[in-house]
């Protein structure tokens, strides 16, 4: 598997860096998804390619069915794991995108939650123990 040694996500999935990791496909499998540390909503997952690729048309073919399962299994979960109305699905490439590796993010939705648009207010977890609990719920939801 590709990595780029300076890429904090590519170090997340590598262990070398802390994360509330939700989703794992294992070492050998395509994705991992991680609670992002600035969430839009508690309990916004980061749905990464365990290989490094920086854009939608960088990441191999052959990744692209599995990674958008991916993301619609976590989608759901925001629903029916979170009791969340609703999820906001989105990708960027280049433009907007804080961190150099693709990355979906999947973000839970209530009718107004405060979310207009494309204006991003950030919300933060209370402590470690709080990303933990929402870690935990995202991960029993998927089972």
């Amino acid at each position: 598997m590709t990595r780029d040694p300076s890429c904090r996500f590519c170090a997340i999935v590598a262990g070398e860096a802390p994360a509330e990791v939700v989703l794992d496909d294992g070492p050998d499998g395509p994705c991992l998804g991680f609670l992002d540390i600035r969430p839009l909503f508690k309990g916004h997952v980061l749905l990464v390619p365990r290989i490094h690729v920086e854009t939608l048309t960088d990441l191999p073919g052959e990744l692209v069915e599995p990674l958008f399962a991916r993301a619609r299994e976590l989608a759901g979960v925001m629903e029916e794991g979170l009791g969340a109305a609703g999820s906001f699905v989105a990708l960027n490439n280049r433009v907007s995108q804080s961190v150099p590796h693709l990355h979906v993010h999947v973000v839970p939705r209530n009718r107004k939650d405060g979310l207009r648009g494309f204006f991003w207010p950030r919300t933060t977890y209370d402590d470690d123990a709080d990303r933990a609990e929402w870690g935990a719920r995202v991960r029993d939801a998927l089972g």
